[in-house]
């Protein structure tokens, strides 16, 4: 029984580029991925083997870059299949010469040139979009591991819809498309904390609101994007993705609710690198930015954040800057101001509130924060939160022998808390 060929395209590319081994590959993606501003990518010889098999897996937004670079082809044309899919491109049909998204080596589907392909109704967009807004709603109570499936196939349909839909209904297909991806992406990041899916997941969204011509929306997408690195202390990547974001902001009509989301999640990623004063300036800024106000209306889509919301922000920088009791204030605060439904902030809230109390030498109070973090949590889970309660755990380590410690372990360790994180 003879074997499959493998992906033909990726070994001729190679051997075309004067890469004569797997190995070779390899160490060229390793070594240029630092000179195009990518850091902390490393290949080894069994990830190309994997890609040059007869069904190679879709690489990361990283990995693109890269291949594409040294190679000089498209992933398609190295014999990778979008995740989203591919359409034909009929002769005659026309190619934009240049891609509207800033990233290169994937896009959506491109709609044939010829009006005979439209199939669907001028209400598809108006319809599509009305699900999106639909799941954006349920996000808030819905837990994210029975949604997030929903989303993902909504967003499946989007794209299968993209190529038989001609404009205005088109582009307001993929502005919901967008939207649908970058819902996905946050319940990957915050809910699920599978980061390296959610950038492959906000790519995508980034590419449908380009499809949109959407900048505002993409400037969300990309201040999403900059989450992952600022988590992981990249401070030089998530900057440069927050200055585009910002970037694209000035393309549209940004509202004061968006300016000063933008300056909270910098703010946020400059605290997790280290730098909580430079987090307080902008935090500052931002809370002047919502002051003055904007004649711009704010997105419909903007829902995760508010002035609450940004308060829960500076009390957290608060507290990672040590000054804990203006952080205990405020976050006082931010839990009598939090609205019913946003129970997963005030997870959130629960656990630096604990964190405060622990930093201050205060082992029962922190204790009491962190089992009412968990009441919470039972309800509805959040991971983002579960790494608040973990977080304060381990700094509560000197106290481990009192009573109040202990019962939190217990809580902490019950069979239904342990059985859901490990899960999830």
């Amino acid at each position: 029984m003879s074997r499959p060929a493998g992906n033909t395209r990726l070994k001729s590319a190679r051997l075309a580029a004067g890469y004569n081994s797997q190995q070779a590959l390899a160490d060229a993606i390793t070594k240029t991925a630092p000179k195009l501003g990518i850091r902390g990518l490393a290949v080894g010889v069994r990830q190309i083997r994997r890609w040059e098999s007869a069904t190679p897996p879709w690489p990361q937004p990283d990995v693109h870059r890269v291949l594409t670079h040294l190679l000089g082809q498209s992933m398609e044309d190295l014999g990778f299949t979008p995740p989203w899919g591919t359409e034909s491109r009929p002769a005659g049909s026309t190619v934009r010469s240049t891609p509207r998204t800033p990233l290169t080596g994937a896009r959506l589907a491109s709609v044939p040139a010829q009006v005979g392909v439209t199939r669907q109704p001028v209400t598809v967009g108006k319809d599509f979009e009305a699900v999106t807004r639909s799941h954006r709603h349920l996000y808030w109570s819905v837990a994210p591991a029975v949604l997030h499936p929903a989303v993902l196939e909504h967003a499946r349909l989007g794209c299968a819809l993209l190529p038989e839909t001609a404009n205005p209904a088109r582009q307001t297909l993929a502005g919901a498309l967008a939207e649908s991806y970058l819902l996905a992406g946050r319940i990957e990041f915050f809910d699920l904390r599978q980061p390296e899916q959610s950038s492959e997941t906000l790519l995508r969204a980034l590419q449908a609101a380009g499809e949109a011509d959407d900048p505002l929306l993409g400037s969300a997408i990309l201040a999403h994007m900059a989450f992952a690195p600022g988590w992981a202390d990249d401070r030089e990547t998530a900057i440069e993705r927050m200055m585009a974001a910002r970037t694209y902001a000035r393309r549209g009509e940004a509202s004061a609710e968006l300016w000063a989301w933008l300056d909270a999640v910098e703010a946020e990623c400059e605290t997790r690198c280290g730098d909580p004063r430079a987090a307080l300036r902008l935090i500052h800024h931002a809370e002047d930015v919502l002051s003055s106000g904007s004649e711009h209306p704010t997105p419909d889509w903007l829902d995760w954040f508010s002035r609450v919301r940004l308060s829960a922000f500076k009390g957290n920088t608060q507290l990672k800057a040590g000054h804990l009791p203006q952080a205990r204030q405020t976050l006082q605060e931010v839990l009598e101001d939090l609205p019913p439904e946003s129970d997963k902030q005030r997870t959130v809230v629960l656990g630096d509130l604990a964190a405060v109390e622990a930093a201050d030498s205060h082992p029962e109070a922190a204790c009491q924060y962190a089992v009412q973090a968990l009441d919470q949590l039972a309800i509805t889970w959040y991971a983002t939160g579960m790494e608040r309660i973990r977080e304060v755990r381990r700094t509560l380590a000197p106290w481990q022998n009192e009573q109040c410690v202990r019962d939190l372990d217990d809580r902490l360790y019950d069979w239904g808390t342990t059985v859901s994180a490990l899960q999830r």
